[in-house]
């Protein structure tokens, strides 16, 4: 084990000396763990503010949190026990109503009452604090200590020392926010949307202490422990509203009195207090690295996650805890700290993930104040992802209810399963297969593998199913394998397709999507070698410039002239009729993913000077002509959508401002709805990976626009789709490996729903598999963390 190194002749290894940086709940939590695990350790705390200075008031930890402190140091938890408060209800306003969901089970304390604990708890262990004292740089400490732990906050200045090492990257976000406490205990972690003159204000607020037994009611007291209770409230706000409010001018008095004054009926016509409390925006900080030779990041000095889930102190604790944990457990401290960092990372890239969702959200409320309130307060509950649908219904069944109920959902019909209506086409639930490109066609034609593959997925009870990218050309081809609608034998093949599902699918409708490859084009199949040239019998590549999609390995395409604009969309008309001749339900136009139209749309990938380049408007001029001449073909009784890249992820591409304004101009030009999805423009981009991560681009323009749309990007789960959907953030949700991992994806989930409905029927021949089949029995894995101290 690292906790002792070795010293040179035959003495016994020496105990480790140990350097703690800052003195806040993680610092303290883990020289005290280091200690109790090892008495003979050396571990010292500096910290340069004193015992009582604290910012803050109130702190919230999870049950989660809770446990594995149970496990490592049952004293600090006995005393954490005698001062929590607990509750387990939300409180949401909107606009005067007040909407209450239960079962959330939250346990607070003061911040100070902590720091009191976690002090007393290290003077016992025999832990040296050393408050008002600056520490030395950690290059100082760690020539005369085996390890260092730089708990020194957002702001550390080890991190800021060693940044060629740690290589951190610190984001500041829009909002302004200010922590505040009311001298009262608020009955529910309790939301406030203040619509003001100058925009959208709102209030989170939560109880941290309880009334004293002997309070009387009629007295308001003050001061850090009043004996009616305290809360902490945050407000927060734009920081364009910020400023048109003239907070950036006042002092913490002015501005504590004013929030009080906005907030009045919440607080019941109280004040509010700071405790030097300044306003402030949210910075997300990150590091490429947590540790440096013998010094280790921990708490908010190497990730943070925005209050809004409460995951400040939670995420520092339980640094803590795998950091004592990993040094006990490993051999070397080079080895405890990889395998400390190999640990925390991706629970704190995952809490980092639901936290950016949560912050999003609150920049951006007023885009969901007109939402019904039980949908407003469900989307406010969901934001975060953390919390969904299925969850929420095991906590307060009675709100999820009456949120389905507004939503329209007949009784014992989850979201999904409801219908929806594009046109004269009525899908029967909100599932759609996504368009996967299998390239296994043969000049272009589809073969008995897309007839079972369509076809078993329509089966499987999806109310949409989609086809891959079909070419409208040869030259349009992404691969040799790729399907097409160019020649009336494509065609037949096709309509035999459209037969089955119609026949042996009633009720699943069948979509077809037209594309063309742009400069994407003449590649190898993707499991050959994806946006690989082809070794032999490559063909040339059109796009809007002429810049390969990677220089020095894909083709320079030629730039389209207006001959070559003319012929192209001549390609999307034919091959519009001939899919309307198949009997597809409903026509998709490919605009997303850096294939020919999509070219067009980006700034990436369009550098034209003429009509068709420059700013949006020009860059969105051909493919509207695409979408128009195609609309004119498509018969009018049958939908039509557009699939777009809402972001290119990447610096200079498309902005959520240039997303917005391409789907206004699909919509104004008859686009029944917008598919969105995001990313493969550019072989540069750095998607922000992570479960549904490509929704909020589908919400942004649901909620803005007002269109119709579909939701796609790594939604996996039916309770996604539920969430998604109860929430307003999508009309229909299209699915893709979850169906090649299940092509029965949708009537497993109606049948793990208990659902049996005109939603999801299954196909007389399969009904007998319509339950679940029963399961093995598996037993809960142990806690984890369990730290027994040396003798």
């Amino acid at each position: 084990m690292a906790g002792a190194v070795a010293v040179s002749g035959p003495e016994a290894p020496r105990p480790l000396r140990i350097a703690v940086v800052g003195g806040g709940p993680g610092g303290l939590y883990a020289a005290a763990l280091l200690k109790r695990l090892d008495p003979a350790r050396e571990v010292t705390v500096w910290e340069r503010n004193a015992p009582d200075d604290t910012f803050g008031f109130g702190v919230v930890l999870s049950d989660e949190t809770l446990g594995g402190i149970e496990h490592a140091d049952p004293e600090v938890y006995r005393a954490l026990g005698e001062e929590f408060v607990r509750w387990d209800d939300i409180q949401i306003v909107h606009r005067g109503r007040t909407l209450t969901s239960s079962g959330h089970g939250f346990a607070a304390l003061g911040r100070r009452r902590l720091l009191e604990i976690l002090h007393a708890r290290c003077a016992a262990l025999g832990v040296r604090l050393r408050f008002r004292t600056e520490a030395p740089p950690a290059a100082e400490l760690a020539a005369d200590h085996d390890l260092v732990v730089a708990a020194d906050g957002v702001h550390s200045r080890t991190r800021e020392d060693h940044a060629d090492v740690f290589r951190p990257r610190i984001t500041a976000h829009r909002c302004r926010y200010i922590w505040l406490a009311a001298d009262f205990a608020l009955d529910a972690f309790r939301f406030e949307i203040a619509e003001t003159e100058h925009g959208v204000m709102q209030l989170h607020g939560y109880p941290y202490s309880r009334p004293s037994p002997d309070h009387h009611p009629s007295i308001l007291p003050s001061g850090p422990q009043s004996s009616s209770g305290s809360s902490t409230v945050i407000v927060e706000m734009r920081e364009e509203v910020w400023r048109a409010a003239g907070f950036h001018e006042m002092d913490e008095r002015e501005s504590t009195e004013r929030c009080a004054k906005i907030f009045a009926e919440t607080l019941g016509g109280r004040p509010l207090r700071g405790n030097k409390s300044a306003w402030t925006a949210f910075r997300t900080v990150v590091n490429e690295r947590w540790s440096h030779g013998r010094t280790v990041l921990l708490g908010d000095a190497a990730h943070t996650a925005h209050f809004s889930i409460g995951s400040g102190t939670k995420l520092a604790v339980e640094d803590a805890l795998a950091l004592a944990a990993c040094v006990e457990e490993q051999p070397t401290l080079d080895e405890a700290l990889a395998a400390y960092e190999a640990e925390r990372r991706p629970v704190v890239e995952s809490t980092q993930r639901a936290a950016a969702a949560s912050l999003r959200w609150f920049e951006e409320p007023a885009r969901y104040l007109d939402q019904p309130p039980r949908q407003f307060a469900f989307n406010l509950l969901t934001r975060s992802r953390r919390v969904t649908h299925a969850n929420l219904r095991l906590r307060d069944p009675h709100f999820t209810d009456t949120v389905e109920r507004d939503f329209g959902c007949p009784p014992g019909t989850p979201p999904m399963f409801t219908p929806f209506r594009l046109r004269e086409l009525t899908l029967r639930n909100r599932v759609v297969v996504s368009p996967m490109d299998m390239y296994v066609a043969e000049d272009g034609v589809p073969g008995d593998f897309h007839l079972v593959h369509l076809g078993g997925r329509a089966l499987g009870g999806a109310g949409l199913v989609m086809t891959e990218m079909v070419c409208v050309s040869p030259e349009g081809r992404i691969t040799p394998g790729c399907t097409g609608l160019w020649t009336d034998e494509q065609g037949a093949a096709w309509t035999r397709i459209a037969d089955f599902v119609r026949a042996q699918a009633p009720g699943a409708a069948l979509g077809v999507q037209l594309g063309h490859s742009g400069r994407k084009g003449s590649t190898q199949r993707m499991w050959e070698g994806i946006d690989q040239p082809l070794p032999a019998g490559n063909w040339p590549l059109s796009a809007a410039s002429p810049l390969p999609y990677r220089p020095g390995v894909n083709q320079t395409p030629h730039a389209l002239d207006r001959a070559g604009l003319a012929a192209v969309r001549e390609d999307f008309t034919a091959a519009a009729r001939r899919a309307a001749r198949c009997g597809f339900d409903l026509l998709e136009l490919h605009c997303a993913h850096g294939y020919l139209l999509s070219g067009f749309l980006s700034p990436l990938t369009n550098h034209r000077a003429d009509a068709y380049g420059g700013p949006v408007e020009n860059r969105l001029r051909f493919p509207l002509e695409v979408f128009d001449a195609v609309r004119e073909v498509w018969p009018a009784d049958r939908p039509m959508t557009v699939r777009i890249s809402a972001t290119d992820w990447a610096e200079g591409g498309t902005s959520p401002e240039d997303a917005l304004t391409i789907a206004r101009a699909f919509a104004a030009h008859g686009a029944d709805a917008i598919d969105v999805s995001t990313g493969q423009v550019v072989p540069e981009e750095r998607p922000e990976y992570g479960r549904s991560y490509q929704t909020p681009y589908a919400d942004l323009i649901r909620n803005t626009v007002g269109v119709p749309v579909i939701a796609v990007g790594a939604i996996s789960s039916w309770d996604d789709v539920n969430s998604l959907l109860l929430a307003g953030r999508a009309d229909l949700c299209a699915l893709a490996r979850p169906h090649l991992y299940d092509p029965h994806w949708t009537l497993h989930a109606a049948a793990e729903q208990d659902y049996a409905g005109p939603g999801a029927p299954w196909p007389d021949p399969y009904k007998a598999g319509s339950r679940r089949p029963p399961t093995g029995r598996t037993d809960a894995p142990k806690p984890r963390l369990s730290l027994t101290p040396r003798p």
